[in-house]
This record gives structure tokens, C-alpha cells and sequence, in this order.
């Protein structure tokens, strides 16, 4: 019979039945067969890939760290799922003449097809030919490599053993389950299963899609932001990419480096007048928390009259709006035409004069400018 069911017939279910059904973690690779592979998560969220991890814990022994795994079988046997529910110790064998690569795995034992007289998961180390150079062994059917392991000439427990900090390979790829967004993990080249999966890069940074030929950085689509070096020609007018941290922007023929309109507000009314004085004209412009603006005030009180040293008693001459105030005091100068001083723009948004030409007189009726600049 060609189609499967689980748990539907009160009898007669297979254990080929229950594997081909198991829609759980199974990353698709065709239509009927799933990717072999490790099931993503650690216990502090910080890593990608922390399942059935090899730790090297003497000179010839490892422990394999608990962990989950999918093995798919040949054709149409289905996809076995195996955990691995409490570390485990393996055991090398001792070096020999020359180098040996040997590969930590993890076996399916099925006597249906193997003819093993078993039927169990197991981790087992897959011994190489030593050599120079050394041949990496050739993987079984049935069976998922976790890790390489280089067991250098010699190598024994009363020598020193594995150099555990630089023998050792990562073979280990994530599976997720249908749909899922798959992690990257020794596993950037392997080809997507139909368009429109997804894949997390992390050494890349940016979301990649199948598009039914290649892994595309996700930016890259409509109203996204292209990554740098990912696109030399534009899509269509108003794409926008990174280059070398530079935004630019395609207009149609070209990239053209992206200028973002300058933000400028302008006032011209706001200013509260102090007493003795009349608003003549107001004007100020901002843009990049930079302000200028230009007071032009009469007065409309008694004469002034600044002593030899130039010094007047300060008079407020008006009060700025809110929120285009200055942060700190800021000095700004002032003329009549006929005698000049110097005014402050205070941060609670008052406007003095302070000083004035040597023994000069504002006299009423006078027009006084002030021009200031700061940044807020």
C-alpha cells in the first residue's frame, strides 16, 4: 500500500507507517524525505546549536551533551527521531603511526534493512585510517555526523592525548519543523527545499528566502533595504541599499547617495514684550538643533544712558517662546546705529541688554537689532 496513515487503522500500523507520518522537526529536502539533523536551543538562549555537544573531559574520553536529533533513512524509510535524554562518555582509541580523523555519529541500528539483529539509536565513534594525509571515514547509511575528531599520531591517555582545543570539527546542521525559519549553522550552502523558505544568517546578519535558485538576503525584496554588496544593479526606481555604510538610493539608472531632505522650521510671532518695549520684527530659523534668529525691537520707555565703562542696569527687553530657548546663556551682540552692546538669551527665554556704547543714550523711539545663533 503507497499511502500512509498514523493512527488510523486499530491494527497493522508500521513502524514505517509512524516515521514517513511524523510531521514534527522535519526540514524538508523533497516532497516525501526530510534533512537529517540536530533540533535548535540551548538552555540560556544564547547559542543557536547546543544539542548533542562534544566536550572533551580527558585525554582519550568525551562526554556528549544531551540533545534531539532527526535522522532521515534511505528512499522512503521515513525520518527517525532520537534524544539523547543525559550525557554520555565516549572513548578513543589510541593513536597510531600516523594521524587519524575519526567521526563521532549518530547511528540508527534497524534490523529491517540492516540485518544488525538491532534495533536502537546509539552514539558511536567511527574509527579512520590513519594516514598522511588522513581519510576522513565514509558515513553509513542511517547515520548523522556530529563531529570530527583529529587523533594525532601517538596519541594516547599517558601522553597527553587530544588536543581538545583545536581537534575538533562542528559537523552538527539545525532542523525545524515545516514552515520554520531555519538557523544557520554549518548548513549556509544547502540548497532550500521550495521557494519562499526562510533561513536565519546569522554570520551575515540579515533574514536569507529561497527563491527557488539561491538563498536572497530578505532586504532585498520590495521596500526593503539591500545589504551591502548584495545588489549592483537596482530593482526599480526608490530601491534603496547600504553601501559601506553610505544609503544610497536607485534612481532608475544609477545609485545615487542618499541626501535626506534638511528638517527647517522658521517663527516669526511667539515673543512676549517687556515693558518699555514694542516688537518691531521677529525671525528665526532651526534646522539640526541649530537656531538663528534676528530681534528687531523700539524703545518705547525712557532713555538709556550706559556710564563711561559701557555698563547699563540689564533690561529685559522680551521673553522667547517655549522650546526655542537656549540650553546655556548665550551672548548675542546689539545695535541702534548710532551705539552698540551686548545682550544674553537666558535659558528660562530671557532677552537683556547688559551693556552699551561708553556714556551712549538709547533714546526713546530707537530701533534696536539683535542677532543670535546656538544650538539647542
Amino acid at each position: 500500500m503507497n499511502v500512509r496513515s498514523s493512527w488510523v487503522a486499530e491494527t497493522g500500523q508500521t513502524r514505517e507507517d509512524t516515521r514517513l507520518t511524523q510531521v514534527g522537526a522535519t526540514t524538508p529536502v523533497n516532497p516525501i524525505q526530510a534533512r537529517s539533523g540536530v533540533l535548535p536551543g540551548s538552555y540560556d538562549g544564547r547559542s543557536r546549536l547546543s544539542g548533542l555537544l562534544l566536550e572533551g573531559t580527558a585525554a582519550m574520553t568525551a562526554t556528549i551533551h544531551e540533545g534531539r536529533a532527526v535522522i532521515q533513512g534511505e528512499t522512503s524509510q521515513g525520518v527517525y527521531p532520537v534524544t539523547l535524554s543525559s550525557p554520555e562518555v565516549i572513548t578513543f582509541a589510541a593513536g597510531e603511526a600516523y594521524p587519524r580523523v575519526d567521526l563521532v555519529v549518530l547511528k540508527i541500528y534497524d534490523n529491517l534493512y540492516d540485518s544488525s539483529n538491532r534495533n536502537e539509536a546509539k552514539i558511536e565513534i567511527i574509527q579512520g585510517e590513519p594516514g598522511q594525509p588522513s581519510q576522513v571515514p565514509d558515513v553509513p547509511p542511517r547515520c548523522l555526523p556530529l563531529w570530527k575528531v583529529t587523533v594525532a599520531a601517538g596519541a594516547s591517555a599517558g601522553n597527553g592525548g587530544i588536543n581538545w582545543s583545536n581537534s575538533v570539527e562542528d559537523l552538527r546542521n539545525p532542523v525545524v519543523a515545516i514552515g520554520g525559519i531555519l538557523p544557520v549553522y554549518n548548513n549556509a550552502g544547502v540548497p532550500g527545499a521550495y521557494p519562499g523558505q526562510y533561513q536565519d544568517n546569522d554570520s551575515a546578519h540579515y533574514l536569507q528566502r529561497w527563491d527557488g535558485t539561491a538563498w536572497v538576503a530578505y532586504p532585498k525584496e520590495i521596500g526593503g533595504i539591500a545589504p551591502n554588496g548584495m545588489l549592483s544593479t537596482g530593482s526599480y526606481t526608490g530601491q534603496y541599499r547600504d553601501n559601506s555604510g553610505i544609503l544610497q538610493r536607485w534612481n532608475g539608472t544609477a545609485w545615487v547617495n542618499y541626501q535626506p531632505p534638511v528638517d527647517v522650521e522658521t517663527l516669526s510671532t511667539g515673543l512676549t514684550m517687556a515693558t518699555g518695549w514694542t516688537l518691531v520684527g521677529f525671525a528665526a530659523r532651526r534646522t539640526h538643533r541649530i537656531v538663528a534668529m534676528t530681534i528687531t525691537v523700539n524703545r518705547s520707555g525712557a532713555d538709556i544712558t550706559a556710564n563711561s565703562a559701557g555698563n547699563i542696569t540689564d533690561e529685559v527687553l522680551c521673553t522667547l517662546p517655549t522650546g526655542w530657548r537656549p540650553l546655556v546663556d548665550t551672548e548675542a551682540p546689539a545695535s541702534d546705529g548710532y551705539g552698540s552692546g551686548g545682550a544674553v538669551l537666558t535659558t528660562n527665554g530671557n532677552v537683556s541688554l547688559r551693556t552699551w556704547s561708553a556714556t551712549g543714550v538709547l533714546t526713546n523711539g530707537r530701533n534696536v537689532r539683535l542677532t543670535a545663533t546656538y544650538i539647542q
